[in-house]
């Protein structure tokens, strides 16, 4: 099938590539000239594991190209795919949604015959029937419907996610699209994977109900953490032992500094909104927001409390600052609230990411970049591990605590034991919702 895909953000640009790598005909569209000069040369502008295999092979296949040309890519698709931005707009909390009907609006206005207007972007209940309305407006004559496919991609995990998926949802309003989105996912229902077909407004609250729940597992294990550490308890244990509930399950139960990343501060902040302007407030949803912001405060005095209660003249090594590991995306990363407090408590901050400095580097105005923990740590006085890279999970800890001035660690990911951090050396540790140390109180 011809497929067209609006958009080359993170969303936009995995589908189309995996899609390509279906047998489809795929073309991508953006308006921004330099990402698609960038594309065209090879250049994948977000780190993926395995995008940039993917996409070469398929560029090769002559399956996948890309374009600014909105109007060529779609004037004979099968179907044309919306993965648009939708952030969350200043002021009141709601999914910003220009994008998404401009991109509509257009596609109406270049298509030449019957065509699926999809929208993967991310998107409040309703919206796809007033992209059904754009349209008709936009083209009178024209034969079409709209469908919503949410996305559930996790950043790096986004091709097996693809690939593999737990599910597929198409909301839809006439057969002959629900055949259009089938005969697309085909190679997924010949092996079995899920494609749920329901309504339209049902597809759009379950990517927002689902994304809600799953952030509402990370706040609840972070405040059991928070007792754990009043109570002795140990929340590694805990959360293993209710994962082990088949009706709880181990998945998002790790305690740290709080969830982050592209969708979960969004498709909370915008379910919250729609439920005041139905006038069915989302207590649970607003209330994870509220702690998830306290969670990030906490850690900052957990770090204050290590550095004897000032920042002031202290250097600390931060080890991670993207929202998760194997990505780039900084997009309300827990970093971005604990770092600038630390370099406005009058620290001397030196951070190390393998993949953050891109976008880091304007967003942390003030810390030093170095590429290497045992070089970050040199004569440092505390070490924050902040993110769960692969890099920072098997460091060797004796030599970490050998070149620090003051050997004391804030384990934000509980990465390591407490154990360990004192064998190796370190005065004092800290975790999330586990025992630490501290020698001089010993």
């Amino acid at each position: 099938m011809k497929i067209a895909m609006i958009g080359t953000g993170y969303v936009g640009l995995v589908s189309g590539v995996c899609f390509s790598d279906f047998g489809h005909d795929v073309i991508c569209v953006d308006k921004d000239p330099a990402k698609i000069d960038m594309l065209n040369k090879g250049d994948v502008p977000i780190y993926e594991p395995g995008l940039d295999a993917l996409m070469a092979k398929n560029v090769d296949a002559d399956r996948l190209s890309f374009t600014t040309n909105l109007e060529a890519a779609v004037a004979d698709a099968d179907a044309v795919f919306i993965a648009v931005g939708t952030p969350t707009r200043r002021g009141d909390g709601h999914a910003d949604l220009t994008y998404v009907y401009a991109a509509a609006e257009e596609i109406a206005q270049a298509v030449t015959g019957y065509t699926v207007i999809v929208t993967k972007s991310t998107v409040p209940v309703g919206t796809n029937r007033q992209v059904k309305q754009v349209v008709k407006k936009a083209a009178p004559q024209l034969e079409f419907d709209v469908v919503s496919n949410p996305e559930f991609l996790r950043e790096g995990a986004a091709i097996d996610d693809f690939m593999k998926p737990d599910r597929v949802v198409v909301g839809v309003q006439s057969d002959r699209a629900a055949e259009v989105l089938r005969d697309i996912y085909r190679p997924l229902y010949l092996r079995d994977f899920p494609i749920m077909v329901t309504d339209l407004e049902s597809a759009e609250m379950i990517k927002y109900a689902g994304n809600a729940f799953l952030a509402t597992k990370i706040t609840f294990i972070n405040e059991i953490a928070a007792l754990c550490e009043k109570t002795g308890a140990d929340v590694k244990s805990v959360a293993r032992g209710m994962g082990l509930d088949g009706r709880i399950g181990n998945k998002f139960l790790h305690a740290g500094p709080g969830y982050g990343g592209s969708c979960f501060p969004k498709d909370t902040s915008a379910l919250a909104r729609i439920g005041q302007e139905h006038a069915v407030p989302m207590q649970i949803t607003e209330t994870v927001m509220r702690v998830n912001d306290g969670i990030k405060m906490r850690m900052i005095e957990k770090l204050r409390d290590l550095c004897n209660g000032a920042f002031n003249g202290k250097t600390i090594a931060v080890l991670g600052v993207t929202f998760k590991p194997n990505t780039d995306d900084m997009r309300d990363a827990p970093s971005l609230t604990i770092v600038p407090a630390l370099v406005g408590g009058g620290a001397k901050v030196r951070v190390v990411d393998p993949q953050g400095r891109h976008e880091g580097e304007a967003l942390l105005p003030g810390v030093n970049w170095v590429d290497d923990p045992y070089k970050a740590v040199h004569n440092a006085d505390v070490v924050v591990v902040l993110t769960e890279w692969n890099e920072f999970r098997a460091l060797d800890l004796k030599k970490l605590a050998r070149k620090m001035a003051t050997p004391c660690m804030a384990d934000l990911r509980n990465v390591y034991s407490p154990k360990d951090a004192k064998r190796a050396g370190f005065v004092s540790y800290v975790s999330v919702g586990r025992g630490g140390f501290d020698i001089s109180e010993t």
